[in-house]
């Protein structure tokens, strides 16, 4: 089964799209203290930094599930068992859920000691794989339609009363609601993406993997009409103000505020209306780009192909970026501070906007050549069995 290179090139893209986030998050002046889509308190300028890279996390999940879809599917017709692919989609989720607890979250906080914990996109795609490994033995069909029924269905949740007592709570945010929980003075845990409304996206992604096996000219106009009824429901729910979103969106001083609301839509845990709105933009993208060869693709098809080496190795240079910004703005390495959900920047240093993507910039065009490099060694060590997790 030839590889689809547009799932390729939009992960690549959101992958580029991600890594501002995560600029703006660590060395942005206001960061530390400003929400960037309070419209209370934000500008046009940094709503929309942040606004963009929503797209990223519910992209990663859906496709995750289109490329375990297709990776099962590819090994059925080199005549490998069923049982051996799900195995195999079991194993990566407790990889990638092993790396979220060490790797991916020392990265995060520069911390030997641990003393925070993030449950961000990994353990959602980790434990969704786990989960798809057991469910993959059921028809496409009946996957697609579990995916569906969360989906539009996991917002009723929000009426269930928040849970006091120290294990419920913990069970609740780890399945269904973003939560944080100050376990002692010296360690917290922060569950930001619960499993459940994001295993619903990575089920829809697997069922949707059934159209990208078809020919490009058939599925080409098929997934922009969805990807466009996907918006269109959005439209109408989102003005409706009924369902599908914690926070209505209302009136604002000017129409440009106004517009945010409308858009601003919650990502933690993610809402019907979020998912509405960035998966379909998402699905009209892809459909743009699916046949598409220029430059801007194949440099997109670079970071897409390696997404889980791209991630771990963006997050350790956006933290060595911000140890740096500090030291050359006067600070000592004793003066970062530690503790837990800390990521160890000086109060008041920071960079302006325009300073955010300039590094941004300067780190996507770094993570090129190793990007390249590690795809063409993946590529060329087959027999290597550990590279398939990473």
């Amino acid at each position: 089964m030839k590889r689809v290179t547009a799932i390729d090139i939009t992960r690549g893209l959101v992958m580029v799209i991600m890594a501002l986030d995560h600029v703006r998050d660590l060395l942005h002046t206001p960061a530390l203290t400003q929400n960037p889509t309070d419209l209370a308190t934000t500008t046009p300028a940094i709503f929309m930094t942040r606004w963009i890279t929503h797209l990223c996390a519910p992209t990663f999940v859906f496709l995750s599930g289109t490329s375990a879809y297709l990776s099962l599917r590819k090994q059925s017709a080199t005549g490998t068992d069923s049982a051996s692919g799900r195995r195999f989609l079991l194993k990566r989720g407790l990889v990638l859920i092993l790396l979220e607890l060490t790797v991916v979250n020392f990265a995060f906080w520069f911390d030997i000691h641990f003393q925070s914990l993030m449950l961000q996109v990994i353990y959602a795609i980790g434990g969704g794989l786990v989960v798809l490994s057991l469910l993959a033995k059921l028809p496409v069909k009946w996957v697609g339609i579990i995916g569906v029924a969360i989906v539009f269905g996991h917002n009723i949740l929000q009426a269930v009363p928040p849970f006091t007592e120290p294990v419920p709570k913990l069970l609740w945010a780890l399945f269904f609601r973003t939560d944080f929980l100050p376990i002692s003075p010296h360690f917290a845990l922060l569950a930001a993406y619960p499993l459940i409304p994001w295993l619903g996206i990575m089920l829809v992604g697997f069922a949707f993997g059934q159209l990208m096996e078809r020919p490009m000219e058939q599925r080409k106009p098929f997934v922009l009409r969805i990807g466009f009824g996907a918006l269109l429901l959005f439209v109408l729910l989102r003005y409706l103000n009924l369902y599908g979103d914690p926070a209505p969106w209302s009136v604002q001083k000017t129409e440009l505020f106004t517009f945010f609301s409308f858009i601003n839509v919650t990502k933690y845990p993610p809402s019907l209306l979020y998912t509405l709105l960035m998966l379909g933009l998402m699905l009209v993208f892809l459909s743009a780009i699916d046949g598409k060869e220029n430059a801007l693709t194949r440099i997109f098809t670079v970071y897409g192909k390696v997404p889980m080496f791209y991630y771990i190795i963006h997050w350790y240079l956006v933290h060595l970026s911000m140890i740096g910004m500090s030291l050359l703005q006067g600070y000592s390495l004793a003066d970062l501070p530690s503790g837990p959900l800390n990521f160890g920047r000086p109060e008041h240093a920071g960079i302006s906007l325009v300073g955010v993507y300039a590094v941004w910039l300067g780190l996507v065009i770094l993570l090129y050549p190793l990007c390249k490099w590690y795809g063409k060694y993946k590529a060329a060590h087959t027999e290597i069995g550990w590279l398939r997790y990473v």
